[in-house]
C-alpha cells in the first residue's frame, strides 16, 4: 500500500505484513516541546535489486540535500533538485514535494517554509522536512523523511554578517542497512552516514540505557555500526 504516496488505511484495503515486502512507516507525534514527522522504509527479508537501488538512491538524495551548503536567502525550490539528482541519473523520480515546514507544537505541514515555488527563502532557525522517495505502482513505495534545522554553515571563506547556510538533521533514527547498496555511495556520503550514526549512538543510546531498554539498545548499536 505504500506505493500510494499518502495512503490511508481502510477495512477494504488493509493487508497483513510480510517479510517479503517493503514496509513504509510515516510516523509522528505532537509533544509539549515540539512536533515530529519521520518516515522510514524497511525490508525484513530479501529486497529485489530494483528495491535496493531505488532505496539507496532515495537515501543519497536525502544525504545530498541535508549536507548541502548554500547562500543566504536561497529559496527552497532552487536546491530541491539535489534530492532528486541520484534518482534522475537513472530515470527515476517522485511525484510529491521534497519537504515542508514543521511547526513547534503547531502544524505538521506549516506554511510558508519548504521547497516549492511559492515557499519563502530559507533562513537560519527554520525547521523543514527533507523527504525524497520513489513509488512503483502496485508494488512498493519508498520514502526517507527527516526533520532538519536550517543553521549557519562553517565555510572556508567567512561571510561576516551574511553566512552561508546548511541543514542540521535532528531526527535520530537509523536507516535500514538491509536496503543500502554501499557501492553506490560516494566517500562523502559514507562519511556523512557514519557521523550521523555516531550522533544517534551518543544521544539516543544513553537514554535507552537509562530506561533499561536493553533489547532496543542492542538494536540501536547494530543499526548504527559504521
Amino acid at each position: 500500500n505504500a506505493a500510494l504516496a499518502h495512503y490511508s488505511p481502510s477495512n477494504g484495503s488493509s493487508r497483513q505484513l510480510s517479510v517479503d515486502e517493503m514496509y513504509l512507516a510515516d510516523t509522528g507525534g505532537q509533544y509539549l516541546d515540539g512536533t515530529t514527522d519521520i518516515t522510514r522504509t524497511v525490508h525484513w527479508g530479501t529486497p529485489t535489486p530494483l528495491q535496493k537501488e531505488a532505496y539507496t538512491r532515495v537515501l543519497m538524495g536525502n544525504i545530498d540535500l541535508s549536507r548541502l551548503i548554500f547562500p543566504p536567502n536561497t529559496a527552497g525550490r532552487v536546491i530541491e533538485s539535489f534530492a532528486r539528482r541520484p534518482l534522475w541519473n537513472v530515470g527515476l523520480n517522485y511525484g510529491h514535494g521534497t519537504g515542508h515546514g514543521i511547526g513547534n507544537f503547531l502544524s505538521v505541514h506549516e506554511w510558508p517554509v519548504g521547497f516549492q515555488s511559492n515557499n519563502v527563502p530559507l533562513t537560519a532557525g527554520m525547521f523543514t522536512s527533507i523527504e525524497p522517495g520513489y513509488y512503483q505502482d502496485g508494488e512498493f513505495g519508498i520514502r526517507i523523511e527527516d526533520i532538519a534545522l536550517v543553521v549557519e554553515a562553517q565555510t572556508e571563506v567567512p561571510h561576516g554578517e551574511n553566512p552561508f547556510l546548511t541543514f542540521e538533521v535532528v531526527s535520530l533514527v537509523p536507516y535500514d542497512r538491509n536496503l543500502i547498496d554501499v557501492s553506490l555511495l560516494s566517500p562523502e556520503q559514507v562519511r556523512y552516514l557514519n557521523t550521523y550514526y555516531e550522533s544517534i549512538r551518543a544521544r539516543v543510546g544513553p537514554e535507552l540505557q537509562r530506561q533499561q531498554l536493553q533489547e532496543e539498545y542492542d538494536w540501536l548499536q547494530r543499526s548504527t555500526e559504521p
